[in-house]
């Protein structure tokens, strides 16, 4: 994976075009600013149930944004990165379809998980209740078989969402199928989606348990026999995320974003201090994805464990988001607008935070200083406010940070004294030769931060005062050493 900063996005709403514009995009207005693009899902539909996450055909490009042809072309321009949806496919598929169709009798039967088939002997209540899920209730959506039999369908995440027994003979095939098709369209990187709710096993949370692991780590051998490189999405306990990243080749940082975050609203840099002496260095760093802000990162374990951040904190973080924004994330979040995710807070990054210009440009360079490797999604790479009018339209929490890029749109946006600002961020996160060497932490005050990189003789360092909100950044060039300030 090259360490420059990665764009994600989706490919319609960046450039409400196809593959052939995205490679425009990245070939004109974005000329070097990215060494990966990760393209959020663009399978047959793209516009399902939950924005492509729910494909009918995970191996076929929506005609409408392209082909594999135009896959290959973008991968010509930059690396391109794609979603592994793991965990299950659409509700409308032709294997889900045949199955509530045949049934038993399906060649897919064993392709699906049922109450029943996970567990055979019926379950206790502390079995129910042990299972772990991201959203209220227990993960089971009764359906209605062709022959009128009705049976527990195992969806963890929604009704249209069925999960997949992934080693069964067809549940393997579908996959390897998968890779192989990303593979053959030059495909660099995979994102494992949802990959830790994959195992179920009576008894256990269902989530990230031992045998977890074991599934991860053959899929990762597949996909590296295939030549591509492995990142999985977890949002778990911060311990948990470090062991989880021993076992992969990429996690992302998720932690990061409400730590930087506590410190501008607090001016107490010492949680983040903290995370950084520990965080994984073989990360994606974030602020903003195409969900919400997440804060289960930074919480408690269930077990009692403290987390990065108190419980007293985490509650005034969010409702500092909340103020913030006005009370325009509100709307999205939570039970509101048919938004059911518990641990995050649906608002863009620079709303969050009050849409301080300067304030957005500290943390993005905060971002691009930790450890990893910077990714940036395509409403936080052009300073998008809250879209309140796409969430009027259509109730879901998480599009009040989707918003649909028109004609002309990205262009005045790149103009803005903020997003040139941060470009120039960008250039010098992939340009100086320091940030391929060694990250150190200076020493932690309060307010105050200090990161730097060195590598055979060059060297930048960011310095942060939270109580004066000022940032600068000191580095090495041809003619000596130089500064600059961190600002609009």
């Amino acid at each position: 994976m090259k360490n420059k900063v990665q764009l994600i996005t989706y490919v319609d709403r960046l450039t409400l075009g196809t593959f052939a514009d995205l490679k425009k995009m990245i070939d004109g207005p974005f000329k070097g600013l990215f060494g990966t693009v990760h393209a959020l899902p663009f399978f047959d539909p793209y516009d399902g149930a939950d924005a492509g996450f729910d494909p009918k055909d995970h191996t076929i490009v929506d005609p409408r944004l392209g082909s594999w042809d135009d896959v290959r072309e973008l991968a010509k321009s930059v690396d391109v990165m794609a979603d592994l949806i793991v965990n299950h496919v659409s509700a409308d598929g032709k294997a889900f379809q045949d199955f509530i169709a045949r049934g038993a009798a399906s060649d897919y039967a064993d392709m699906f998980l049922t109450f029943a088939s996970v567990f055979p002997d019926g379950a206790t209540e502390d079995d129910l209740t042990s299972i772990y899920r991201p959203r209220p209730g227990l993960p089971f959506t009764q359906m209605t078989m062709k022959d009128g039999s009705r049976h527990l369908i195992w969806t963890t995440f929604t009704p249209k969402q069925i999960d997949i027994n992934v080693h069964s003979e067809k549940g393997e095939a579908y996959l390897d199928s998968i890779l192989t098709r990303f593979s053959e369209a030059g495909i660099r990187c995979i994102r494992l989606d949802a990959a830790g709710y994959a195992i179920k096993k009576p008894g256990t949370s269902c989530f990230m348990i031992p045998e977890t692991y074991d599934f991860l780590a053959q899929l990762t051998n597949k996909a590296k026999a295939r030549g591509m490189e492995v990142l999985v999405e977890i949002h778990s306990y911060y311990q948990d995320q470090i062991e989880i990243s021993k076992k992969v080749d990429r996690v992302y940082d998720f932690a990061l974003p409400p730590l930087i975050m506590h410190a501008l609203f607090t001016a107490d840099a010492e949680p983040l201090a903290r995370w950084l002496q520990v965080s994984p260095r073989n990360a994606l760093t974030v602020l903003d994805t195409h969900d919400g802000i997440g804060v289960i990162d930074v919480g408690a374990h269930s077990d009692g464990r403290p987390g990065l951040l108190e419980p007293d904190a985490i509650h005034n973080l969010v409702e500092s988001m909340h103020e913030r924004t006005n009370g325009t994330s509100r709307l999205a979040t939570g039970a509101r607008a048919s938004n059911l995710d518990l641990y995050q807070v649906n608002s863009t990054y620079f709303d969050a935070i009050g849409r301080r210009e300067n304030e957005y440009l500290i943390a993005r360079a905060l971002q691009f200083f930790a450890p990893g490797i910077p990714q940036i999604y395509y409403i936080g790479l052009l300073g998008a406010e809250n879209d309140m009018a796409l969430l009027e339209k259509t109730d879901v929490g998480r599009d009040i940070n989707r918003h649909y890029y028109k004609k002309g749109e990205v262009e005045a946006a790149l103009k803005t004294p903020m997003v040139a600002a941060l470009t120039d961020l960008i250039r010098f996160r992939n340009d100086h030769p320091a940030f391929g060497g060694t990250f150190s932490l200076g020493q932690p005050a309060r307010s105050r931060i200090e990161l730097s990189w060195k590598a055979e003789g060059q060297w930048a360092k960011l310095s942060v005062d939270f109580d004066k909100m000022e940032a600068a950044i000191s580095h090495t060039a041809d003619d000596g050493v130089t500064s600059f300030r961190v600002e609009a």
